[in-house]
């Protein structure tokens, strides 16, 4: 699924929460600096958004950026169809949600793919939680703390993601992680950090 075809559903949201908010596309373009035909494409879906253009949409509408992928409010089932899968991606780095918006929900999964020579921060993160990484296609490394571990097909990683920890493809094939965050409070920063640049 391409990500043109998996954004509509969050340019709806960014519509709704726009409109709740009670401003026109120039106002909400105002605030956060991208134009107002860039808004009302991705409202309606026509364009994919960056990571950096939903994080000031997201400051501009005062949301998490998190927001923007929450479906409907209080469910206790989610069935995410492999076509249908949201996509949050950055230069190298892509994330496919496997499922947000349960009711309290405090697992969240992702397909990672990362582009070879591709990193995710240049420098650690924290977050709260825990944090379970699989690898299933190419090859990895993760550092945790001062210890990095080189994951192939099938190798695991599960740690307290307080400690610094950040990952990178040093090879020259695409690699695909499974993912999941954990935070005990349901607090969305997990997600927030690994898309930051």
């Amino acid at each position: 699924m391409t990500s043109q075809e998996a954004n509509p559903n969050v340019g709806q949201r960014i519509r709704t929460l726009r409109e709740e908010s009670g401003l026109s596309l120039r106002a909400l373009a105002e605030r956060c600096g991208l134009s107002v035909n860039a808004i009302s494409r991705i409202e309606r879906g026509e364009n994919s958004p960056t990571v950096a253009s939903l994080h000031l949409l997201a400051k501009a509408l005062g949301v998490p950026i998190t927001e923007f992928f929450r479906a409907t409010a209080d469910r206790s089932t989610v069935y995410v169809k492999h076509t249908e899968r949201t996509k949050m991606e950055r230069s190298g780095l892509a994330l496919e949600s496997l499922g947000i918006g349960l009711r309290d929900q405090k697992l969240e999964p992702f397909i990672v793919r990362m582009q070879p020579s591709e990193h995710s921060h240049t420098d650690a993160i924290t977050h709260a939680g825990q944090e379970f990484v699989y690898c299933l296609e190419g090859e990895i490394s993760y550092q945790v703390s001062d210890t990095v571990y080189s994951l192939e097909p099938g190798d695991s990683l599960l740690f307290e993601a307080s400690q610094p920890h950040r990952f990178w493809n040093g090879n020259n094939a695409c690699a695909l992680l499974l993912l999941v965050f954990e935070t005990g409070d349901g607090h969305p920063a997990a997600r927030q950090r690994h898309m930051e640049a």
